[in-house]
């Protein structure tokens, strides 16, 4: 959405995910899930979930990225 409508506000959701991200799960050696995302101290359990690399890392790094580095009517539509 950030990249269609150059609106502040995606980029700034964005980062307020990561954020929270960052401050619930990370361990000694991984980012673990949470056991809800709604609670406001969400447990962690002992998995991590497969799309944490694949898909959740990725979409963090084309939000912030250069629009140029992946046209995204070639590779998404």
């Amino acid at each position: 959405m950030h990249r269609i409508t150059a609106d502040p506000y995606w980029a700034n959701s964005g980062w307020d995910m990561f954020k929270a991200i960052q401050a619930y799960t990370p361990t000694a050696i991984a980012h673990s899930a949470i056991n809800d995302v709604m609670s406001p101290a969400p447990k962690q359990v002992d998995e991590m979930e497969s799309f944490w690399l694949a898909e959740t890392l990725k979409y963090f790094y084309l939000l912030y990225s250069e629009p140029t580095v992946v046209n995204l009517d070639e590779y998404v539509l």
